[in-house]
Parts: C-alpha cells; structure tokens; sequence
C-alpha cells in the first residue's frame, strides 16, 4: 500500500483540438486569424505579388477588341488614338484602298505591344461591310459566328487529353460597338445588334465623332440612347449583376452613368499653350481628345486598359465562355456528339 502511494498518480492523456489557423494582415480577427502584428517576425507573405508580377510580365498578356460600326464613323483612328500607335487594319495594309464590301467581313490584326517591360498581344477584330448595305437583314450572323468559333476553338483545346501549357486565346474580350451621331435615337440595326450580342460578349456603345453634337445635344443624346437601352433590355458592360462588392458596385455606376461614352478620335499633335496634346484642329479652336471637358475618350481608355481590361477578360471566360461551354456540352450529352465538333483539328463551330 504504501508502494503504491508512493507513486505519482497518473492523469489521462488528453489531446486538444485547435481549430484551424489562418494567417491574414490586418487586425485580429474573432475566428482563429493570425494578425501580422501577433506574428514573431517577418514571414514574407507579401513577397507572393512580387512573383506573380515577375511571372506576369514574363508571359505577357493578351487582349482581344472588335470595332463595329458602319464606314467612315473612325473606328480605325479611335483604335490608333487608343493604344498610342498604328494597330489598326487600315494601318497596317500597305497601299490600303477604301472599299466597301458586299457582305460583312471579318478581318483581325495582331501586335505586340511593350510599355515599361509589360508586353501585350493585341488583336483588334474590324467589320468592314457592317451597316454599309442597303439591306442589312441579318448582318451580326457573321459577327455571331466569329465570336462562336473562338469559343469553340478555346473549348476543343481545353478538352484535348494532352492540354497545351497556355491555350492561346482568340476569344472576344470586348467588343466597342460605334453609334453615329444623330443625335435622335437608336437605330432598329442598333437595337438587335446590341440584343443579340450582348448575350456572348461584352458590348461598350460609343458616340463616334461627337465634335460633331453640341454639349446639349451631346447630353439629350446620351440620355435617349440610356432609355432605348433598358427601354428594349439591353445589357452593355459593365452589368449590375458582376459587380462583386459595395467597392465595385460604386465604381461601375459611375461608368454606368456616362455610358454610352461620345468619343473623338485622332493621331495628330497641335501645340496648346506650349503643350503638345492629340487632338482635332478647326477653324474655332482644337478639340483636345484626352480632355475629359471636350469628349470622354480618356473615360473610355480608362475603362478598357487602366481599369477593366482584366475584369473584361475574366468576364469573357467566367459568363460568356461558360454560358458557350455548359451548351456545348449539355448538346453533347443530349444525343448530339460534341466530339463531331471536337475532332476537327481547326476546331470550327458546327452551330
């Protein structure tokens, strides 16, 4: 007995469960969050957008853009204006000739673009031909296709056993559909332009050549084409229901505000009060292109490269993309093959 009270009485080995622990900067969170001032030192964790930037700029970046809009409304000089530099078809066609098709065209140029080590792919996709006939019945068919076929290009490649790396991307990031300033309303061709296709891309309207509208009629203008909008439910980017947060929601209603944007285009430098600026010279002064007070060109430029371009590309592939592929498979597993479709080597659409 005493032997026995001499030994340490032994307790049962319990093991506690921790919930599991989260590392976040920021103040202490109630749920298990580690905070960056609870830390013992420095672990770095910011050093991962440094990665992500160097790769980045390794792979470059791409970006696709269709103009739409009938002849002689620029849609070739606003695309000049817009990157800087001759990327448009007319551009790059040596001993190019103005000619107006019999039938909707489409024709697309790529380049590759530098600026301060960051390379992008530009395609620009024209429509020479569109709204340029006397009937014009149907003339988005070719547009729809071409759109169609990208998708269909990008889904054989994702669908392959053996996946390249990066499947290239020939899909439509946006699409800038050009309204001609009329100052009245939209047209019917405007109408079921817009409604067909902004069901498969994003669709930014624009006022082409809007030195050619007063300031009052500018505003009555934009307000009229807002009302035809949602007056025949057309949806143009960005859409209400993709804004994520409280944050992107404030934003994109100021975009929302001055859509559809009445732009000038131009690739020419005047002097301005010792300045050079781009802009369009006549016989009352100059129109300078990147002053928000003579057009809205720059909240246009802002809105494509400075601050949407990426939201535009992951719109592309997380709503239009997969609204394409969820179709394309459903058909496939409702009694017609997609492989019909998905055997082909160019991957062209059989819709």
């Amino acid at each position: 007995m005493a032997e026995r009270e001499a030994e340490p009485e032994q307790q049962p080995c319990s093991i506690e469960s921790h919930p599991q622990v989260h590392v976040t900067g920021g103040e202490p969170h109630p749920q298990g969050h580690i905070t960056g001032s609870e830390l013992f030192g420095y672990v770095g964790i910011e050093a991962v957008l440094d990665q992500m930037r160097r790769k980045a700029m390794k792979t470059g970046f791409e970006f696709n853009i269709m103009v739409v809009g009938q002849s002689g409304l620029g849609k070739s000089t606003l695309v000049n204006t817009l990157f800087k530099s001759k990327v448009s078809r007319k551009s790059c066609t040596p001993n190019y000739e103005e000619k107006i098709p019999k039938t909707v065209q489409l024709q697309s140029v790529s380049h590759v673009i530098e600026e301060k080590g960051v390379k992008m792919k530009l395609t620009v996709i024209d429509t020479p031909g569109f709204g340029d006939q006397i009937n014009n019945n149907n003339c988005w068919e070719p547009i729809v296709k071409y759109i169609n076929e990208q998708y269909e290009k990008y889904l054989v490649e994702e669908l392959n056993v053996s996946r390249k790396r990066r499947i290239p991307d020939t899909r439509v990031h946006c699409c800038v559909y050009f309204l001609p300033p009329t100052g009245h309303w939209l047209r019917p061709i405007d109408v079921e332009f817009m409604k067909r296709l902004g069901k498969i891309v994003s669709i930014v309207p624009v006022i082409a050549k809007a030195d050619t509208l007063t300031m009052e009629e500018r505003l009555e203008f934009k307000e009229t084409i807002r009302h035809n909008l949602q007056a025949n439910g057309i949806q143009v980017y960005p859409q209400r229901e993709y804004d994520e947060d409280a944050e992107d929601r404030i934003r994109n209603d100021k975009i929302r505000e001055n859509i559809p944007f009445a732009v000038v285009g131009t690739d020419k430098e005047h002097q301005v009060n010792g300045n050079k600026v781009l802009g369009r010279k006549t016989k009352w002064g100059i129109i300078e292109v990147e002053n928000v007070a003579h057009c809205e060109f720059a909240n246009l430029r802002d809105l494509l490269i400075r601050s949407h371009l990426q939201d535009l590309k992951d719109v592309t592939h997380d709503i239009h993309y997969e609204t394409y592929r969820v179709r394309r498979l459903n058909e496939g597993n409702g009694g017609g093959p997609v492989n019909g479709s998905l055997e082909k080597s160019d991957g062209e659409s059989q819709l």
